[in-house]
């Protein structure tokens, strides 16, 4: 593998490492012709001051996901992933996701969706750190922490790779120039054991939470949280197609040692709050901050608002995520007795839709913010409607949303759009309904209905669904699983690994990714005609992505099915 990205242990350490912490540096010596430039830090410096250690370790949190968007920054393809499945359409091809989309995913075409070589420069790294951490002098307690990080880090960085490629090369050791690049693929359960032991391990050096300056660094609450998800995937038709019950077991154990912790509870506050402030259900996060006008594309609200509040309507909800969403009781749109109307359709819908979704008429933005919209004599009200000034008729011909929704998840509402700055949120990476949706999804594998169904009514009414779902079981029970994961963790990257894990893309990705057209009548009516955005085709093949042909030509690696 030899595209991996190393970097001399016997030289400079990136710039880029030591200008997190540049104000650490300024005080190191009384004399400033003592001080060595900051793009001079050496081996020996790095591994002998656990200050320029622990900055070495905050360089390895950027295998984790952020609210950034990035621009095409392969370790960061959070939104991306809502667009590569039914969850989402991206008009601007952001990721290259119309490849996925369209069925023509090769060895040669991957381009920003593959995250192969930027992932294994991050576990180079981490094998670094891991190799000299033992021998940093300084606090104990402190070193032991940095340990664990990047034990957790290197683990995130395996989960991430096995669950694109399947069973992926283990690198435990570091890289030097005299290494042997080619090393053979690990088996898919072979690496779900290295990752599971290695959380287990990092668990013990970490800390429960973190506050103050350390808040946003690594937990063992999150190591814990990880280690369920990895076997809840390994357990998963995917990966378990003779439903071994013993993964299972290992899943619904996982997820419990999380909620047994009784470190975090279901927020009950504004649902929509949950994703912009801290809160007692996260576990585990990377924090962002606001970023200048400058580089506002960079912000949640500028690509995910509507283009009539100056947004860029980048990752706009489906129909088909539309649908998903029930009524109010708890109800499937698609029961006889939901009462639900196609030509009313944002009637009585669950709570959840109206904190998740900015729909034709529904209130965005405060009122305050928005006095360009009131000065041409409208409102703060979303206009989606041809004509309106949110639609392809509007204010921002180019940016409107083709599906005639945008996302309110994860979007400051009272961001005043005519300021110079806009916020960034921090990335949710593991909440509390996760590990209650993975716990309940092991516990019906495992023949356990009853509490399947205690911990999916305890999220439905967290949500404000106050009716308990009925005695389900079997293939209803199921579904509803799904239906509730589909929901709950809409763009929070779940949906594009979710329904390759249960072996249903074949069905989902192969349906056409749908939007609705609103006309404003004379009346004041409106007709809803719900109608194709994009066709979608998804191969057997697509259920992996393929390694790229640069590391094929490089190894002996062996290409994943489909893609030969």
């Amino acid at each position: 593998m030899k595209n991996f990205k190393i970097r001399s242990i016997k030289n400079k350490i990136v710039l880029a490492v030591f200008l997190m912490v540049s104000g650490l540096f300024w005080s190191c010596s009384d004399d400033i012709l003592d001080k060595v430039p900051l793009d001079s830090y050496t081996d020996a410096s790095v591994w002998n001051d656990l200050k320029l250690t622990e900055a070495f370790v905050n360089n390895l949190y950027n295998v984790l996901p952020t609210t950034q968007h990035n621009w095409d920054t392969a370790t960061n393809r959070t939104w991306a992933l809502s667009a590569s499945c039914d969850e989402a359409y991206n008009k601007f091809n952001d990721y290259n996701s119309s490849i996925i989309n369209s069925g023509a995913l090769t060895p040669d075409n991957m381009n920003e969706f593959d995250i192969w070589a930027p992932t294994y420069a991050i576990i180079q790294n981490c094998n670094i750190l891991l190799s000299k951490i033992d021998h940093v002098p300084g606090d104990p307690q402190w070193r032991n922490r940095l340990k664990g990080e990047g034990t957790f880090l290197r683990a995130y960085a395996y989960f991430k790779l096995i669950r694109d490629y399947g069973g992926v090369p283990l690198v435990k050791e570091p890289f030097d120039l005299n290494s042997n690049f080619n090393v053979d693929r690990s088996s898919y359960e072979a690496c779900v054991a290295f990752i599971s032991d290695e959380l287990d391990k990092a668990a013990t050096m970490l800390p429960l939470d973190q506050s103050g300056a350390n808040l946003g660094r690594i937990t063992k609450a999150a190591a814990l949280a990880l280690k369920s998800r990895t076997l809840l995937y390994a357990a998963s038709p995917q990966w378990n197609p003779s439903n071994d019950l013993t993964k299972w077991k290992k899943a619904s154990d996982a997820a419990k040692a999380v909620i047994d912790l009784n470190a975090f509870q279901l927020y009950t506050g504004n649902y929509a709050d949950l994703f912009t402030t801290a809160n007692s259900e996260i576990i585990a996060v990377r924090l962002s901050s606001k970023v200048p006008q400058w580089s506002a594309f960079n912000g949640v609200e500028m690509f995910n608002s509507p283009s009539g509040f100056h947004g860029w309507a980048s990752f706009a909800p489906s129909q088909n995520l539309i649908d998903a969403f029930g009524t109010a009781d708890g109800k499937d749109i698609t029961e006889p007795t939901s009462g639900y109307d196609p030509q009313k359709p944002y009637k009585n819908r669950d709570p959840r839709f109206y904190k998740d979704i900015v729909y034709d008429g529904r209130s965005y933005g405060n009122p305050a913010f928005c006095q360009d919209r009131y000065k041409a004599g409208h409102s703060n009200m979303a206009e989606f409607y041809e004509g309106g000034l949110d639609s392809p008729q509007g204010w921002d011909t180019w940016n409107n949303s083709a599906t005639r929704y945008t996302f309110r998840k994860y979007c400051d509402t009272t961001f005043n759009y005519n300021t110079e700055t806009q916020t960034n949120k921090p990335y949710i990476i593991s909440r509390l309904a996760e590990i209650y949706l993975n716990y309940a999804e092991a516990q019906f594998k495992t023949g356990n209905d009853a509490t399947a169904l205690q911990y999916l009514n305890l999220i439905r009414k967290r949500a404000g669904i106050n009716n308990d779902l009925p005695a389900l079981s079997g293939t209803a029970l199921e579904n509803k699983i799904y239906n509730e994961r589909q929901i709950e963790l809409c763009l929070e990257g779940h949906r594009y690994y979710d329904v390759r894990r249960w072996k249903i893309a074949e069905v989902t990705e192969n349906k056409p990714l749908m939007g609705v057209i609103i006309t404003k009548n004379a009346n004041g009516t409106k007709t809803y005609t719900y109608t194709k955005v994009q066709d979608r085709v998804f191969k057997p093949q697509h259920y992996l992505l393929p390694i790229p042909r640069t590391e094929m030509n490089r190894t002996s690696l062996v290409q994943n099915p489909g893609y030969n």
